[in-house]
């Protein structure tokens, strides 16, 4: 039986792309008939992380990361974060000369910066030297593939993202139906580095929905009192909200790839955002949403985009052909680095 260490410092109870992308990989390798041993904050006493304490810091010792991975005894290890257990991870791989794969999830430089005066060149410094040790940095799209490559970024593949088309669907009735139309509406977490705030001020006809958690929410619903703040939706609950809604602005400069974009998409939803890494890939030129830097005018245009023409594109992306793709990179990565994992598909 193949066994894989995931080491991941996002994790439930956090409710974000990341930890839905990490968690239905685990489950699609698990049916794969892959063992999936993780490591993460639920493991250990946490502490939460300064001016976002819905993230919960790991407050663990490398001797301890340490112990527990020598009891998986793994054939892989990918580590998904470069948060304190990610960093906790590499050290044992490298002292063990044991290859690792890791993958960019979030544009950790730009997220910081948007919250601490820190020099985006000290910030990819540091993200740079921990996937580069690494034996294959997993991406989500060539955009961002392009942007880290001129940033010196090595050993880059493609690992696409998949939506549940089941649970995300045009057909599931509406939950909000008393507001003006048309309905905008924003799913994701209610935070700084969202730029959400680009959204809520536009001047846009009918009325804006924020769905979603996090460190600004207080602060923006008391400043934007037209908009309705739903707080955080799951399951059949935030479906129905973006059926609810006519047009989804995603107004993010800072996400990879943007998985509530597909999420809406297979609700039949359109997507109005900045041509910018993310969007740029999911949307691209497929006629399903509108991208420009006017984002008014993005959200006007997309008023006109058929749900059909939504829906048909989100179903081109399947967390099947996600998952293949992942552990086809996680051997391939191993392979060119001489590391005798067991081969083929497990299972």
């Amino acid at each position: 039986m193949t066994t894989l260490a995931l080491v991941t410092d996002a994790w439930h109870p956090q409710v974000n792309g990341v930890v839905r992308t990490l968690d239905t990989t685990r489950e699609g390798l698990e049916k794969l008939g892959v063992t999936v041993r993780m490591i993460t904050p639920q493991d250990y006493k946490t502490m939460p992380m300064p001016t976002y304490p819905e993230i919960r810091l790991a407050l663990t010792t490398p001797g301890r990361v340490s112990k527990k991975l020598d009891s998986f005894a793994p054939d892989y290890v990918h580590i998904a974060t470069e948060g304190p257990l990610g960093m906790h991870a590499r050290r044992w791989c490298r002292r063990r000369a044991m290859p690792y794969t890791t993958s960019y999830h979030t544009r950790f430089p730009e997220y910081l910066r948007a919250r601490l005066p820190v020099p985006l060149s000290w910030s990819y410094a540091f993200v740079r030297s921990f996937h580069n040790s690494g034996v294959g940095c997993m991406i989500s799209n060539d955009t961002l593939g392009k942007e880290l490559s001129e940033r010196g970024f090595k050993r880059l593949v493609r690992w696409i993202r998949g939506v549940d088309v089941k649970t995300f669907n045009p057909d599931v009735p509406p939950a909000i139906t008393d507001l003006p139309r048309p309905i905008f509406i924003n799913v994701g977490r209610v935070s700084v580095e969202k730029n959400i705030e680009a959204f809520l001020d536009l001047d846009l006809p009918g009325s804006k929905v924020v769905v979603g958690d996090g460190p600004a929410f207080a602060t923006l619903k008391a400043k934007y009192p037209d908009v309705l703040f739903t707080g955080s939706k799951s399951g059949e609950e935030l479906t129905a909200h973006y059926t609810s809604a006519d047009v989804f602005v995603f107004p993010s400069l800072t996400d990879t790839w943007g998985l509530v974009q597909m999420e809406a998409l297979a609700c039949g939803v359109p997507v109005a955002a900045y041509p910018t890494i993310g969007p740029l890939d999911v949307i691209g030129d497929s006629g399903a949403g509108v991208l420009d830097w006017d984002l008014k005018a993005a959200a006007l245009k997309a008023l006109d985009i058929p749900p059909e023409r939504c829906v048909a594109h989100a179903k081109g992306f399947s967390w099947e052909s996600s998952v293949s793709q992942f552990w086809d990179n996680l051997q391939e990565a191993n392979r060119a680095a001489g590391h005798a994992a067991p081969e083929g598909r497990p299972g």
